[in-house]
């Protein structure tokens, strides 16, 4: 990948998450009857990080919360080249008429939304089922899939890559970037 232009410094992201975590509370209340569910890998670090914003205005009350693997109902797995690793599953509640919410990094073309929900069907039957993400890269969409909490949208190529870089996972700050590929010709 070529020069990394940047999309959200660390001001902006602590901002975004800000007004995420206060849009979640205003729809769910105090998180009673609904749940925050990371896909895994890379939206499990958002989800953890928006539990903690609304636990902090809440008062102190935490949302159920878990991490979901999604690696076998992927409509890809068998297509790879090299054998997938699985993650791992962290739901110690059912999902059986909870309102959840799915929680990732990046929305591009639906896909591993749909895993994740067909992944969520084995742990109950929500009532309703919604999606948060950081970043939503409007176009390229394969699924009619859509997000209802939206941190930023972002229009870009299908041969550029978002990269989101948290602070506790990745080094340096909590930032999103956009990455071209590298010119073949210099």
């Amino acid at each position: 990948m070529g020069p990394a232009k940047l999309l959200i410094n660390p001001l902006q992201f602590r901002l975004t998450l800000d007004r995420l975590a206060h849009q979640l509370v205003e729809e769910h209340g105090d998180f009673a009857s609904s749940a925050l569910i990371g896909i895994q890998p890379r939206g499990i670090h958002l989800a953890s990080r928006l539990g903690d914003r609304i636990q902090e205005i809440l008062g102190g009350v935490r949302p159920r919360s878990g991490d979901l693997d999604i690696t076998f109902f992927r409509d890809d797995f068998r297509r790879r080249d090299q054998p997938l690793r699985a993650a791992v599953t962290n739901l110690d509640f059912t999902v059986e008429n909870l309102k959840v919410v799915i929680v990732d990094d990046v929305l591009f073309t639906g896909r591993t939304i749909r895993a994740a929900m067909d992944a969520l069907l084995a742990h109950g039957r929500p009532e309703t089922v919604e999606l948060a993400v950081l970043i939503d890269r409007r176009f390229r969409r394969e699924l009619p899939i859509e997000a209802k909490y939206v941190g930023r949208s972002v229009d870009s190529l299908d041969s550029q890559r978002v990269r989101v870089l948290w602070s506790e996972h990745d080094g340096g700050e909590d930032r999103v970037e956009l990455m071209n590929p590298t010119s073949e010709n210099g």
